[in-house]
């Protein structure tokens, strides 16, 4: 069973779903800079560049965001048979002009939001797509008939919502017909909840419509929810045990959001008052902690070590003190396969996107490397976040890329480290002597002074009197001038200067 824990401290939420006693997704959310995804804005569109297909749209924030030509909604004829490729941009949208767009990501680095003029509004078991056609359902309800079930359904009542509701509330739609997705969570969900939900989502696209109206230019039209009714909203699925909430007014105010929107879930809803802090008790703090380090122990001895670079995610596969007690290869395989789950569930936990190159220990047996990528794609079948895997490359390599959405965990907690600059590396003691010698040489030549002295971090100066004090007198002998030494503490190691003296 399921568990989902909301810990709210001043000017943050963070929210932990538990599977089983195990932390598998995190979520935080900080007043100073809240998720923009689901957000819609009234854009202007800044400069349209049609050889990326692509427009740059000022919606209020410090960087522009970006608008593909894909993206843009248009009219598709009724009795058009496949859908027309797209057009060029220069003639969907001009500069200066004003448009309605929701965000798809965040700004990630330093990349401006991407924008999308499909709306999409989630409720608790209905997508409403104001510029779409026809009823989809969630891929996660697999069985046939439920799902043939759900579309008659829902095509029923947007035929009666099209006859019965009043004009102000009807889909404002450019092909003439909304379109639906049918959500997880409505699966044996009664007529009258769907119903209830259509009601809702055609009355807030008419408030969406009428506050476009009425704001400014670049301007934030409709806001998503906040972590805590957005975590009720999109993740409290049947199979969710309870709702534990360390905070008195945000569990009121979930309360009564479940009491307007999912009033059979009410009671799952509960209140933690332990004197243990709520993620503490859990193990939620020390999985943050972990899911920080590039290396993941697994069970049986091996490990795996995850880069995160610009480019794309890199995992690598150990067997480390796991032996085995068959054939090598029966390790190896053995170790990939327990590696699968550890992969699956760190890039949830972490939030990993983009492109992800998995390094598995080589293995010989092609059954084996067939066992292993369904054993991948079996682990990954929980992650909601779209991803694809690619088969076994020549080298070896298990390509995959997973929607990103949002920020990573490194990159929402963390800062590139001010020592290293964010390579993950400094240079060594050794090396930063032999700069400082250089710097020597070149600053004689140039100057006459009296003496030089060297300004650099204790284990550089604890060198250069050590191991290199013989090099440090020839030093003096070379340049005819005394070479004196200070320790600085808060200098960082690569850093030292060479003052005139």
């Amino acid at each position: 069973m399921r568990e989902i824990l909301i810990n709210v401290t001043p000017r943050e939420t963070r929210a932990a779903l538990i599977d089983n006693g195990a932390t598998q997704e995190l979520y935080i959310e900080r007043a100073s800079r809240r998720g923009l995804v689901g957000n819609l804005y009234k854009g202007r569109v800044s400069r349209v560049l049609p050889g990326m297909q692509a427009a740059f749209i000022d919606i209020g924030l410090g960087r522009t965001a970006f608008l593909h030509a894909s993206d843009i909604a248009r009219v598709v004829p009724a009795e058009a048979e496949a859908v027309p490729p797209v057009p060029d941009i220069g003639e969907l949208i001009l500069p200066g002009q004003e448009i309605l767009v929701q965000v798809l990501k965040d700004p990630l680095g330093t990349k401006g939001a991407r924008l999308s003029t499909f709306i999409s509004l989630p409720s608790r078991f209905l997508v409403y797509m104001p510029y779409g056609q026809g009823v989809g359902v969630s891929s996660r309800i697999e069985d046939p008939e439920a799902r043939e079930q759900l579309r008659v359904q829902v095509r029923e009542l947007m035929a009666n919502a099209q006859s019965q509701a009043p004009e102000s509330v009807q889909p404002g739609m450019v092909s003439g017909k909304g379109g639906y997705i049918v959500r997880t969570a409505a699966y044996r969900a009664p007529p009258e909840a769907l119903s209830a939900d259509m009601l809702y989502l055609a009355r807030l696209w008419e408030h969406v419509r009428q506050q476009k109206l009425r704001v400014s230019s670049a301007s934030l039209v409709h806001e998503d929810l906040a972590l805590g009714p957005r975590m009720l909203r999109d993740e409290l699925s049947a199979d969710v045990r309870r709702v534990l909430v360390d905070a008195p007014a945000e569990y009121a105010r979930l309360r009564e959001f479940a009491q307007s929107f999912m009033p059979e879930a009410v009671e799952r809803i509960e209140q933690y008052n332990g004197a243990p802090p709520l993620f503490e008790l859990h193990g939620v703090e020390e999985e943050i902690g972990r899911a920080l380090d590039r290396k993941v122990a697994l069970k049986s001895g091996g490990y795996i070590v995850i880069d995160q670079t610009e480019a794309m995610t890199t995992i690598d596969v150990n067997t480390g003190a796991y032996v085995g007690h068959r054939n090598p290869e029966d390790t190896v395989y053995r170790t990939n396969l327990e590696a699968t789950v550890a992969i699956a569930r760190q890039l949830r936990l972490r939030n990993l996107g983009g492109i992800i190159i998995v390094d598995f220990i080589d293995m010989q047996d092609v059954a084996h490397r067939e066992q292993l990528l369904a054993a991948l794609q079996g682990a990954l079948a929980g992650d909601r976040a779209q991803n694809q895997i690619a088969s076994v490359s020549p080298l070896g390599l298990v390509e995959m890329t997973r929607k990103r959405t949002r920020e990573s965990l490194e990159h929402l907690l963390c800062e590139p480290c001010t020592t290293c600059q964010g390579r993950g590396f400094v240079r060594t003691a050794e090396t930063i002597c032999h700069e400082i010698y250089r710097e020597v040489l070149r600053q004689s030549a140039q100057f006459r002074v009296e003496q030089l002295v060297i300004l650099a971090h204790p284990e550089v100066v604890e060198r250069l009197l050590a191991e290199d004090a013989p090099v440090l007198a020839d030093l003096e002998q070379q340049v005819g001038r005394p070479v004196r030494l200070q320790a600085e503490a808060l200098y960082s190691l690569e850093q030292f200067d060479v003052v005139l003296a």
